[in-house]
């Protein structure tokens, strides 16, 4: 048996070991295409020798920016790392002007994109990026050439030795990829992550995926640009998981019934959704049935794993999965046994009910700079704990430092920063990356988060606010979509609150409260902004004085990626949020 050692060993192993006749599976107009493992590899090697004609060579870097995942990405990506050069994935929703800088600074010589919109943005900077010698597209655009042009010139076999020589002269701790975080503040940074460094985490993670090898199916949507899906698409290969795409976000739910999935990754603003979804259906129903529903959830919100709640607990537990989970189920495609949550901190109330429906939710913790998993909670070996990120995964240690910082040492911490010496030594000391979260680990061996060493502030009291914290808790008003802590310097925490107009209009027709139909004139109703006062006040109780929003705002628009308040994880532009809402910040602080 192949041993895995560098990242384009995950399909030659797969071709050996279960030789998949569905191993990726993309929609085109309408239809699922399925390709082969053999075929897979059979295109890959395609890549490797058009790409050799075209004159990349090893260290050359090839962009690839798709706005969906899809059979050609996989291939592209093997068919790159092959030869010897790195792949660049990019963030499709970056700006113009960043997509200038990466392809610039990674000095990229070719790049792969996925549709027209992708590939207007590059046609407008392509002049202003000298290494960049052409596009391909997987879709057909007039205007652009298409990546079949470079299949076709691999067409020929008879430089596929050249091919075997490089692949054969690649070491697991050579640079395999190139990935640009998308830092909350500042320019993106380039990470690098060897093949040892994914390789690594995809076999290690795979410890904690109860899987049956050969037969399982997944359904991908999380961009396969960030490692976290990538290194689960490695993952997926090596256990013989057949790798569906969904068409998009839109579609997730009607792709969860077609392809009736075991296993899928998320991030918990997708779970909150799908959770205030399921909510507003019960909101609806009448009489018994809306009572048998909300009993069913409210038991599930108590729900501890492993029977700790006791056998009275599990007997009814046991009638609310018949009765009313197993609809939820059935939502999801009936087969959903794991749904592996990262990205972003996950509300305990979340993992309670998803878990209380035997759905899986585990949650786990990690950074691109360790490829990207450090720990992760599993079902099996008494191995989930909620409000935890899960155990490290296998070869990972942990040590936490004196002012609370987790510190980590394993095969997945990456290289470094690309061309930063600098920024990599603030991370890199003594063997140990740095991660900027502060958190703990227990007696079992769980680790928790409890923050970002670099987002706490101080008040002009002096005492630390953690503003992830406070705004993890109040996320859990159906209210709130999005929120943000403030008071660096201030007397007291406040907070910028982006309604969910959504559910602000149903309420208010519930209750009969006439809000008027602009964003303007609901933020500013009397009744909405009372009913907000009253979402705060629970969630203060949580809070020691000093950390309790005493003060808030509601913003007048939806904070999005494309309008500059979120990263493309969905993390909070906390400067950019400021400097957008000064005129409310003054009004809070005078």
């Amino acid at each position: 048996m192949t041993t895995i050692t560098r990242l384009f060993d995950f399909p030659h192993y797969q071709l050996k070991k279960f030789n998949l006749d569905k191993a990726l599976i993309t929609k085109y107009n309408g239809e699922w295409i399925a390709t082969s493992t053999k075929e897979y590899v059979e295109k890959a090697n395609q890549i490797s020798r058009g790409l050799l004609r075209l004159g990349v060579k090893p260290n050359d870097k090839v962009a690839i920016i798709s706005s969906n995942n899809r059979t050609e990405w996989n291939i592209t990506d093997i068919g790159v790392l092959q030869i010897g050069a790195q792949d660049v994935p990019i963030y499709p929703t970056i700006s113009q002007e960043d997509y200038e800088y990466v392809l610039n600074h990674s000095e990229a010589t070719y790049c792969f994109v996925s549709d027209e919109e992708v590939f207007q943005k590059v046609k407008n900077i392509k002049q202003n990026v000298p290494s960049l010698k052409e596009v391909y597209s997987y879709d057909d655009i007039s205007g652009c050439k298409s990546w079949n042009e470079v299949l076709e010139l691999g067409k020929d076999d008879s430089n596929q030795q050249e091919v075997e020589t490089i692949m054969a002269s690649i070491k697991e701790d050579d640079l395999a990829t190139l990935i640009y975080t998308s830092g909350t503040t500042g320019r993106p940074k380039g990470v690098m992550l060897s093949h040892k460094n994914v390789v690594s985490n995809a076999i290690n993670s795979s410890t904690r995926f109860p899987i049956v090898d050969g037969e399982t199916k997944a359904l991908s949507f999380l961009p396969v640009c960030h490692i976290y899906e990538r290194m689960l698409m490695y993952l997926y290969q090596y256990r013989g998981v057949g790798i569906y795409f969904a068409e998009s976000l839109e579609t997730i739910s009607d792709n969860l019934k077609e392809i009736k999935p075991e296993v899928m990754t998320a991030v918990p603003r997708l779970l909150e959704k799908v959770y205030d979804k399921i909510i507003a259906k019960g909101t609806d129903l009448t009489g018994i049935k809306k009572k048998l529903f909300f009993w069913a959830v409210d038991l599930g919100l108590q729900y501890e794993p492993y029977g700790a709640n006791g056998w009275w607990y599990e007997k009814k537990l046991g009638i609310a999965r018949k009765l009313i989970f197993s609809k939820w189920q059935e939502a999801l495609g009936g087969n959903l046994k794991l749904i592996a949550s990262g990205s972003a901190a996950l509300q305990p109330r979340l993992a309670r009910i998803f878990n209380a429906a035997d759905i899986g939710v585990m949650e786990g913790y990690g950074l691109t700079e360790t490829s990207p998993v450090i720990s992760v909670n599993e079902k099996e070996n008494q191995g989930f704990k909620i409000g935890t990120v899960g155990r490290m995964i296998p070869n990972t240690e942990i040590k936490i430092a004196e002012d609370g910082e987790i510190l980590v040492k394993g095969p997945q911490v990456m290289l470094g920063y690309y061309k930063d010496e600098e920024k990599t030594n603030e991370v890199l000391k003594n063997g140990y990356f740095h991660t900027g979260d502060i958190g703990e680990v227990d007696k079992d061996g769980f680790l928790r988060i409890t923050d970002r060493k670099k987002e706490m502030f101080k008040t002009s009291g002096g005492k630390y606010v953690a503003p992830q914290l406070i705004e993890n808790a109040m996320k859990q008003s159906r209210f709130i979509e999005q929120i943000m802590v403030i008071g660096e310097g201030e007397k007291m925490p406040a907070a910028f609150i982006q309604p969910n107009f959504e559910f602000i209009k149903e309420w208010a027709d519930r209750k009969g409260i006439k809000t008027g139909n602009s964003i303007q004139e609901i933020i500013s109703n009397p009744a909405v902004i009372n009913r907000f006062q009253e979402e705060i006040d629970i969630h203060n109780e949580k809070f020691g004085k000093w950390e309790r929003v005493k003060k808030f705002e509601l913003t007048p628009d939806e904070w999005s990626i494309e309008a500059g308040h979120l990263t493309p994880t969905m993390k909070l532009k906390r400067k950019i949020i400021k400097e957008k809402y000064k005129s409310l910040y003054s009004k809070i602080y005078g």
